[in-house]
């Protein structure tokens, strides 16, 4: 296979190659349900961002990843099953959103099965593709321990150059492929790299809002909001700037019930949703307006608690509840959610756009207050005007003695008290400390850990 003939897709770049000397490259990746998109795009990612299964339709809304291939990076685009001829229903959701990142692309790699051959809608993909004007790299996948000539012939009748055979699952052939893609673009340096800035996680009960939400923030239909629940499987990354800022808005899967989880998909939804929630430095914890708080909403704002991320809430559907349901709401929150007190809570109707505009700077104060750098004499201080204030319990003769405090970590803040029989400290003295240095230093939207180091005596033994 001449290596020359395979790039001529790529010619047609070359007279714009300037314009991409502080960008990234775009490949997006393209193809009917199940030829193994996801998996490709771990692979080019080198994560496991991406839900891989044997079933069709896994992957919805477009995925974002970084990879790079030497000196060049790249951002790569994972898209759901591509059928162009679909007129509604999730089907036509999730092709409008293959259909956007087409528009996006700086190269396209449409994915084909070598094992089941030559489809009819791989004809129709590729006929739109071609109208599309962008570069296109046919990609025949599954082709591990097959005769690469006699796989890819049958491809040819796409019209889209020479079929490039990998294996995506085991590796054969994509960093070929990866760099007849990277060829027209120049190499950039790791300082040439953009800053993601704070990463916000929206998490909640299925079908409360949350890409909804996520659409209104960016302005555009970046993700599928549908009216079922359960529409988002996958925890999708969507960086984007709002007056001169940068933020990695991250959209999650609904978390049900422990009992109610009862599909394997679902479970890893869960298991990324959470992980999505433990690597954001803020969560936007979303509940519904029109039905009661309820005890999973409790359970989710618990997890986020004990992960120790900064926090926001935004009750949502706002506009859709009469003035008793409203009250009924925040007595709910005052009840139910009583642990949030250091939280801004926000209403808003994702929908309509209303209140949210006070969100994201919500959301600036909390990763602000989550970051803080606090000063071992101020810390000190406070520690002992809060002693002052309330002494802790005797524990038998003794009483625990608090003699200072320094910082011990960020996101959340870590404060570190050393002093003697500490370890006697009840948990709601700990409790109490904690509310003081939040308050002490204005440190709203975010929780705070308290950890002890009791000084031992040399002479004991």
């Amino acid at each position: 296979m001449d290596a020359g003939a395979r790039a001529d897709p790529i010619g047609r770049l070359l007279p714009i190659i300037c314009s991409f000397v502080k960008m990234k490259p775009t490949l997006v990746i393209v193809g009917r349900p199940n030829v193994g998109k996801s998996t490709l795009f771990n692979r080019l990612t080198r994560s496991r961002d991406a839900l891989v299964a044997d079933q069709p339709g896994l992957t919805r809304d477009r995925h974002y990843g970084h990879g790079r291939l030497g000196r060049k990076p790249y951002l790569v685009v994972d898209t759901g099953g591509f059928e162009p001829q679909a007129k509604d229903g999730i089907v036509y959701e999730m092709a409008r959103q293959a259909e956007a990142a087409i528009a996006e692309a700086d190269v396209l790699i449409f994915v084909v099965d070598v094992r089941t051959g030559l489809a009819p809608q791989d004809k129709v993909i590729a006929e739109l593709l071609r109208r599309s004007g962008r570069p296109v790299l046919l990609a025949a996948n599954k082709g591990e321990g097959m005769d690469r000539a006699v796989v890819a012939a049958e491809f040819y009748e796409l019209g889209c150059g020479d079929p490039c055979v990998i294996s995506s699952a085991h590796g054969e052939g994509v960093r070929e492929l990866v760099e007849l893609a990277l060829a027209p673009f120049p190499d950039e340096s790791e300082a040439d790299d953009e800053t993601a800035g704070p990463k916000v996680a929206i998490a909640g009960r299925p079908n409360v809002g949350k890409s909804t939400l996520v659409n209104t923030l960016l302005g555009e239909e970046r993700v599928i909001a549908f009216d079922m629940p359960g529409t988002t499987r996958d925890a999708i990354e969507v960086p984007f700037e709002r007056n001169g800022r940068a933020y990695t808005l991250i959209d999650t899967a609904g978390l049900r019930r422990k009992g109610r989880v009862f599909e394997t998909i679902e479970k890893f939804s869960v298991i990324k949703t959470l992980q999505a929630v433990e690597e954001a430095n803020v969560v936007v914890l979303m509940v519904d307006a029109s039905q009661e708080i309820s005890d999973q909403d409790a359970h989710i704002a618990g997890f986020i608690i004990d992960a120790g991320r900064a926090l926001v809430v935004a009750v949502n559907k706002w506009d859709a509840v009469d003035d008793y349901h409203r009250e009924r709401v925040r007595q709910d929150i005052a009840r139910k959610l009583n642990f949030l007190g250091f939280a801004r809570v926000h209403y808003v109707s994702a929908l309509k756009g209303q209140g949210i505009a006070g969100i994201l700077s919500s959301v600036d104060k909390a990763y602000a207050a989550a970051m803080a750098k606090l000063s071992t004499p101020k810390l000190t201080r406070v520690l002992i005007s809060a002693v002052e204030k309330q002494t802790p319990p005797r524990h038998g003769a003794f009483r625990p003695k608090l003699r200072y405090a320094h910082q011990g970590g960020s996101n959340p803040p870590i404060i570190v008290i050393h002093g003697n029989a500490l370890e006697h400290i009840p948990a709601s003295y700990t409790r109490y400390l904690e509310r003081y240095f939040l308050e002490a230093f204005k440190l709203q939207g975010t929780p705070l850990r308290i950890q002890y180091k009791t000084t031992k005596n040399p002479y004991v033994d």
